[in-house]
């Protein structure tokens, strides 16, 4: 992802945004954001408590008015959004599925409203569950309406998949399971999936590109590889401590009597003399970066 001039996107681009904000009364949930989203990608759009994601994701599904420009998928969410939702999917709270519907009545749904929704595919995946086509919604767990959810989700052969924390509450068996299945059944080189989501660590390891907004801005906007060149943790002993703060480290942290630096751009070179050198977690970043959000 880049952010480019207009004029010079390329028809892989499905998003992009130019001065995107929105306001309610005095607060800025976006201020003046510009970026571009790729199609083949997997983003995740991190950030705290009202910093603007929902807001974010609210604008490309077209549930809510702003200022400035948006294409999504060529389309203006604004003004064209019944046909841009033929080709987008979404997913945050599994609680909008009637609890009294039943899972046949939910597929069979589903087949007759939306075009490009496969019956075939949703019972495939539905085999390698417990979910059987008679049961009621209210029956289910919480992790069974998800894989639910995802099977009438990735039925749809949508171009855009957004994910809106969509594994909060779940345990760590059924997080894991969402995001093998997501990226096995559904995610292709023709397919875009943005998640957010206060559990980093768990999808770290299928992101292409990270996205940190906070107070309405975007603060970080690169691929994985980009950042995995551009930051470095490096744990140092006490006597050079010193030496690795003169070099204006974006945090430190204690850990066994040594101090963990993390670095935006700095040498390498330099670093290796100071200590032993770690390409940072998300988790690691997001938290220098959002450093003093929650004070």
């Amino acid at each position: 992802m880049s952010v480019m001039d207009m004029s010079t996107t390329t028809t892989s681009t499905i998003i992009r945004a130019r001065n995107l904000s929105k306001r309610y009364d005095a607060t800025k949930a976006l201020d003046n954001v510009s970026f571009d989203i790729e199609a083949g990608r997997i983003i995740g759009l991190i950030g705290p408590n009202g910093a603007g994601k929902t807001t974010a994701l609210k604008a490309i599904l077209g549930l809510t008015d702003f200022e400035g420009e948006l294409s999504v998928l060529g389309l203006d969410p604004r003004t064209h959004r019944p046909a841009l939702m033929e080709q987008v999917c979404f997913i945050a709270d599994v609680a909008v599925l009637p609890r009294w519907i039943r899972v046949r009545e939910a597929i069979e749904f589903v087949s007759g409203v939306h075009p490009r929704f496969s019956r075939q595919k949703c019972e495939a995946f539905l085999t390698h569950t417990k979910i059987a086509p008679g049961m009621r919604v209210r029956e289910l767990s919480k992790g069974m309406i998800v894989q639910l959810h995802l099977a009438l989700v990735m039925a749809i052969d949508a171009k855009l998949l957004v994910l809106d924390e969509p594994t909060l509450g779940l345990d760590i068996l059924y997080r894991k399971s969402f995001y093998e299945s997501l990226l096995a059944d559904y995610f292709d080189e023709n397919k875009t999936i943005i998640v957010t989501t206060h559990q980093v660590e768990e999808v770290e390891h299928i992101l292409t590109d990270l996205m940190f907004i906070r107070d309405g801005r975007i603060v970080l906007d690169a691929t994985m590889d980009q950042v995995g060149e551009r930051y470095a943790e490096v744990m140092v002993n006490p006597d050079k401590a010193d030496d690795a703060r003169a070099l204006k480290p974006l945090s430190e942290r204690q850990i066994f009597g040594k101090s963990i630096f993390l670095f935006d751009g700095a040498d390498r070179v330099r670093l290796a003399a100071l200590g032993e050198l770690h390409k940072p977690s998300v988790a690691d970043l997001f938290v220098a970066t959002m450093k003093g959000t929650y004070a």
